[in-house]
């Protein structure tokens, strides 16, 4: 392989596109200064728009899971009574957040590779009425499941007072999103994924019920606390030292996703799916989900006839291809593949390409061209479709 020929197609982190990676090279600017106030000035409602939300987007840094376990000590408090629907091992960290900060955690569990069931949902709220909050994962990154959040947070305000919490660190920026339409109390994102950034920044947005409850609560916390962040945000400033590089990064990130328009960003995520996955299926590779479960960003082959591990070894020592593999229970049996943020048609033709590759090189007997041509097929009538 020739020496610095990489191709990074994980879950996260995810490729940088240049014009990004010149915003960050910047000179450094001091934090409490004017030029600063006025690229958080810019920032912000570029944001907005892709939380779709008319309240403002807090930024602080620190790795998704920063925003996640602020979500937790800023609504709730020990001894509050909460739902965290698990598809997958980041559903499974949500809950276990929760218990740190000794939360009444009740888990509704739902078969990896499946999407959480509204209707389950519906009947576990009818027997739990008192519920602070309901915490779910849009995209589960450990199995590429898109989970119906719209019709999960419909249900939880039809039957409950509970605040409706979402991780989306994993999809915002890659699909549709409608916080304040669909009834979102909390969305959380990071920046390392469909936003095109390096690791570094979360963000996080609240709507005007949980700001009730979160001025209310009585929770201890510090670095975390959103209170701080709204009332700096509300002078285009932070409350702790921001990663200005990662800012810079930021606005031209935004800038690109805006435009090529949003809508047809969240286009090309959908067709980069389809085509993979059309691929997989013309190489009788399976996929762990179903079609209509699938997200648009990540999508999770599941090998039966060849060794997971050993296709992921391959492809990554002979072309650069960086996947990534199962977690938990699905370790060493699943390979997941990140197409978000920096990503096109065409990448995913030459992933198909070098997977078919891949898995001639580990002994799976496939007709060459066919993951390609099936990827291309589907290329083609998006095209029509939206033409």
């Amino acid at each position: 392989m020739l020496q610095d020929s990489k191709l990074l197609r994980t879950p996260g982190p995810t490729p940088i596109p240049p014009s990004i990676q010149r915003a960050m090279n910047q000179p450094m600017i001091g934090h409490r200064s004017g030029e600063t106030k006025e690229l958080l000035g810019r920032i912000q409602p570029k944001l907005k728009s892709v939380f779709g939300t008319e309240e403002d987007v807090m930024l602080m840094t620190g790795s998704g899971t920063s925003g996640l376990e602020a979500a937790v000590v800023n609504l709730a408090a020990e001894g509050d009574e909460v739902l965290v629907v698990v598809t997958g091992a980041f559903g499974d960290r949500l809950a276990t957040i929760c218990e740190t900060y000794h939360l009444r955690t009740h888990r509704l569990e739902f078969t990896w590779g499946q999407a959480a069931d509204p209707d389950q949902i519906k009947a576990f709220l009818q027997q739990h009425p008192h519920l602070k909050a309901v915490f779910l994962t849009y995209c589960e990154t450990s199995t590429g499941v898109l989970n119906p959040v719209q019709s999960i947070s419909k249900v939880v305000r039809d039957q409950s007072d509970a605040l409706v919490i979402v991780d989306g660190v994993s999809c915002i920026g890659g699909v549709t999103t409608q916080m304040d339409a669909w009834g979102i109390d909390l969305l959380v994102t990071g920046s390392q994924k469909a936003l095109m950034l390096p690791p570094g920044l979360t963000f996080i947005a609240a709507s005007q019920r949980a700001w009730h409850t979160i001025e209310a609560n009585k929770q201890a916390r510090f670095y975390l606390d959103l209170r701080q962040y709204r009332e700096q945000l509300a002078s285009h400033a932070t409350p702790f030292t921001p990663g200005l590089s990662l800012l810079f990064g930021l606005e031209a990130s935004l800038t690109l996703m805006e435009e090529e328009g949003l809508n047809r960003v969240y286009e090309r995520h959908e067709t980069m799916a389809k085509m993979l996955r059309a691929a997989m299926k013309a190489l009788d590779v399976p996929l762990l989900t179903k079609d209509q479960d699938a997200s648009p960003t990540v999508t999770a082959i599941q090998p039966k006839d060849v060794n997971a591990e050993s296709l992921r070894a391959q492809v990554k020592q002979k072309f650069g291809l960086e996947l990534a593999g199962g977690q938990q229970h699905l370790k060493n049996k699943l390979i997941r593949v990140g197409h978000m943020g920096y990503c096109a048609p065409k990448d995913i033709l030459q992933m198909a390409g070098l997977l078919e590759l891949g898995l001639q090189l580990v002994g799976k007997s496939v007709v060459l061209g066919s993951g390609v041509a099936a990827a291309q097929e589907i290329y083609l009538q998006r095209e029509r479709e939206l033409a």
